[in-house]
């Protein structure tokens, strides 16, 4: 055997993680965050689309541990490729816990998701991005998933219309809808499409001016305060089959004001 090569494999490195931790203190999540990663996620009308994830991936640590296996969380997520959605991540939550150890592991992805919208008169393509965000835990043995959209709307003040001679105040609001997940999956473009029904009217990115005419007299013609967009958003989300709990929240970046209005409801 070659000098160099044995003196390369003899040494047994020291997994210091490994050693016993004497304080009796267990944490109940440690791993990595902020960790970005491309990632392919299901879509209602094209199959997938290619996105990138900003993952926070993390796992309980027995009171006897002095550390976990930071590498290992990598070697999960890598032996998945790049498919990522509500029909894999139980199982890379299951090995998490099975390759570090754990009785419990979380998973957090955060990710822009594109959909294509034509413009109301002129058919004019163009994309809109949403903010969406999975977060999924596995806690002995229990599997429980979230899913957190934030979609940009318009909205009117029906104050400023009913005192005003000449038009209405109007701005860009943002409701942030979380559903948990059941035993039937909803998809994003829907759970979008019941908020931009809320709403005074939809954001649309491609406007020529028969559509810009279209979407200011719809807005003024749908005026809602941020009270009524929340309340818009949980009455459609009562009448649905699949979802038995819900958080909604509507945020109107005020355009008189310096201030945005604010709106929540929690269905328990």
């Amino acid at each position: 055997m070659n000098t160099e090569t044995k003196d390369l494999a003899s040494p047994v490195l020291h997994d210091e993680q490994n050693r016993l931790d004497e304080r009796q203190i267990r944490i109940d999540k440690v791993g990595v965050k902020g960790l970005r990663y491309p990632v392919r996620v299901r879509d209602k009308t094209h199959d997938h689309q290619d996105t990138i994830g900003l993952f926070n991936l993390s796992v309980d640590l027995p009171q006897e541990f002095k550390g976990t296996h930071m590498s290992r969380f990598l070697e999960v997520l890598n032996a998945h490729g790049r498919e990522i959605d509500v029909m894999n991540i139980s199982d890379i939550l299951r090995e998490l816990c099975t390759k570090l150890k754990s009785s419990s592991s979380h998973i957090e992805m955060e990710f822009p998701y594109f959909l294509e919208k034509k413009a109301p008169v002129t058919g004019a393509p163009g994309l809109v991005d949403y903010q969406v965000k999975f977060a999924a835990a596995m806690v002995a043995g229990h599997f429980e998933l979230s899913v957190t959209v934030t979609v940009p709307v318009a909205t009117l003040c029906p104050c400023s219309k009913a005192i005003s001679e000449r038009g209405a105040h109007n701005q860009r609001g943002y409701v942030t809808l979380t559903v948990k997940m059941g035993r039937k999956t909803v998809w994003i473009e829907d759970l979008v499409r019941i908020i931009e029904d809320s709403a005074s009217c939809e954001i649309y990115s491609v406007l020529k001016r028969p559509d810009e005419k279209f979407v200011t007299e719809k807005a003024y013609d749908n005026p809602v305060f941020v009270e009524d967009l929340v309340r818009n958003v949980a009455q459609r989300l009562n009448a649905h089959p699949d979802l038995s709990w819900y958080r909604v929240e509507a945020e109107n970046m005020e355009s008189i004001h310096n201030h945005a209005a604010y709106a929540m409801i929690e269905k328990s």
